[in-house]
């Protein structure tokens, strides 16, 4: 059986971002007086939401292609993807509730090793299935 600890490492700290920032939203709601289910009304919990939404957004596509990665390539490999993934997600959050307008250099430090997996493990899968 073939494991793969650092991925594993790696989609906990993403799930433990993902449950911070639904926290965040929760603590937002609260603090600004946002009552549910209004999704608007206050500034700073807009951000929350949006930070919150955009983060599910990017899991969505980004831990599949860190698995395929991680199965193709290797459990290293996809450790350094994600830790990078993972920390422009972070900056990504906090610059974006600062102020919405910080938000690009946290963006594409999180979409730039999705786009390297998806090329190098496209490429390695696609190999694989022709057989060159």
């Amino acid at each position: 059986m073939t494991t793969y600890p650092l991925t594993t490492g790696i989609t906990l700290l993403i799930v433990l971002l993902m449950f911070g920032v639904a926290a965040n939203v929760g603590y937002a709601r609260e603090r600004y007086g946002v009552k549910a289910p209004a999704m608007t009304g206050n500034e700073y919990f807009e951000r929350a939401y949006r930070i919150q939404s955009n983060t599910m957004e990017w899991a969505m596509i980004f831990l599949p292609t860190l698995w395929i990665f991680a199965c193709y390539v290797g459990d290293l490999h996809a450790l350094i993807a994600g830790l990078v993934g993972l920390a422009g997600r972070i900056l990504y959050a906090v610059s974006y509730q600062r102020d919405p307008k910080t938000r690009s250099t946290g963006f594409m430090l999180g979409m730039l090793p999705f786009g390297v997996m998806g090329l190098w493990g496209g490429f390695v899968v696609l190999r694989s299935i022709i057989g060159f």
